[in-house]
């Protein structure tokens, strides 16, 4: 049942990923729509939980940038190359990262009881 459970968390991560992406390619023209789309994505990240999910959210909004920057039949893109489109393709970066930081668990020495006291 866990691994049903991680597939539709993926899924799930991977369409509201892809949208908030397209929300956040398509605004980034604007100041207040670029920052509004880290905002967004920075708290959906933060509010998923590690793993499947957050992972799906990464690669969801990616795809959709990796898709934006691709050329156009026009022959021109919809990342624009000034400081906002720079901006967001950096921010790719740290939400592709952000999603596999989560796959990684924390480990607890042993004989640390994790709580802060004074030592015997």
């Amino acid at each position: 049942m866990t691994v049903l459970r991680r597939c539709v968390a993926a899924l799930g991560g991977l369409v509201v990923g892809a949208a908030v992406g397209l929300c956040s390619v398509l605004l980034h023209d604007h100041l207040w729509g670029l920052l509004l789309g880290v905002a967004t994505t920075l708290a959906v990240m933060v509010a998923l939980p590690g793993g499947a999910a957050r992972l799906g959210f990464a690669i969801g909004w990616v795809a959709v940038l990796w898709r934006a920057t691709t050329e156009r039949p026009e022959g021109d893109y919809l990342v624009s190359s000034d400081a906002n489109g720079y901006v967001l393709l950096g921010f790719g970066l740290v939400v592709l990262a952000g999603g596999f930081t989560g796959l990684v668990g924390r480990r607890v020495p042993d004989g640390d009881s994790g709580g802060v006291g004074t030592a015997p």
